[in-house]
């Protein structure tokens, strides 16, 4: 079944890099999975309050805005089962399939949390820091 992008999730995807953009609408075209966009551009109070929290490590994320362009360059993603936002890892893997295959159709390297080494972030995705300084 083809899915499409709602409109929340067209909302953040607005948020970030145009590279970004162009993965994440190929991905649902692609995708058996459904998914939506939890979050692109980010606060500095968001991240700290996520730093606190223990749920990022870092408060130079990606996903704060780039001083150039003020948009991010990182997206949150989760997959979406019967209109709920799901947290098993297995969806997690299959869903980096499908944006792992939209990024190289799109010509845009990106790294998926879930291929960290540790501090796995399944629903994290972002530009490289080398190829998008």
């Amino acid at each position: 079944m083809p899915y499409s992008l709602g409109n929340r999730s067209v909302a953040r995807l607005a948020t970030v890099h145009p590279d970004l953009r162009r993965v994440f609408t190929r991905a649902i075209l692609l995708t058996e999975v459904d998914f939506t966009i939890l979050e692109g551009r980010r606060t500095v109070q968001r991240q700290r309050q996520l730093f606190n929290a223990g749920a990022t490590r870092t408060m130079k994320s990606r996903h704060l805005p780039h001083p150039r362009d003020r948009l991010s360059r990182a997206v949150d993603v989760a997959p979406n089962v019967a209109g709920q936002v799901r947290w098993d890892w297995p969806l997690y893997h299959d869903l980096s399939d499908v944006i792992k295959e939209a990024a190289e159709l799109e010509r845009v390297p990106i790294e998926w949390g879930g291929d960290w080494r540790t501090f796995k972030d399944g629903p994290h995705w972002q530009l490289p820091w080398l190829s998008y300084p």
